[in-house]
């Protein structure tokens, strides 16, 4: 199984929990509940529930410590962002990536050095853009077949 196949499984929920995990690098359930604490009102056993799930998706690793156990990431945040994404495009026609892109940009603060990234791409990008993105539907699928090619 890919990285994409067990990003694309998890949860809303247990995407909380591994964000709380990349960001402390390794914790414990306890932290995990003080620090979700704020933004939801999980219980220490829900908590644990979902490091066990994330355990199971081989997302997290466990290393003993006394009676408790330190959770720590096996994949990657960036590895997890562009799987979540590749997931995404897959699910669109390929038409449509560019007003996906559109939005996720207009919804979004960007710092200076986010936008200079982006500028930087795009001009890549640019030279190797075509006239027109070719549907990757199954006809039914998106309305692309219903318009005439010109």
């Amino acid at each position: 199984m890919t990285n994409v196949d067990i990003v694309a499984k998890i949860t809303d929920a247990e995407w909380e929990i591994m964000r709380v995990v990349w960001a402390q690098k390794e914790t414990t359930s306890k932290e995990v509940t003080n620090i979700l604490n704020s933004k939801t009102e999980w219980k220490t056993t829900t908590v644990k529930t979902l490091l066990s799930r994330l355990v199971d998706k081989k997302m997290l690793g466990t290393k003993p410590l006394g009676n408790k156990f330190i959770y720590f990431p096996i994949v990657e945040e960036r590895q997890s962002i562009d799987a979540l994404s590749e997931d995404i495009l897959t699910k669109i026609c390929s038409r449509k990536v560019g007003t996906f892109v559109e939005t996720i940009l207009s919804e979004s603060l960007l710092s200076f050095e986010d936008i200079e990234k982006i500028e930087k791409l795009l001009q890549e990008k640019r030279k190797t853009a075509v006239e027109k993105v070719p549907c990757n539907c199954t006809p039914g699928q998106c309305q692309c077949h219903l318009q005439k090619e010109l």
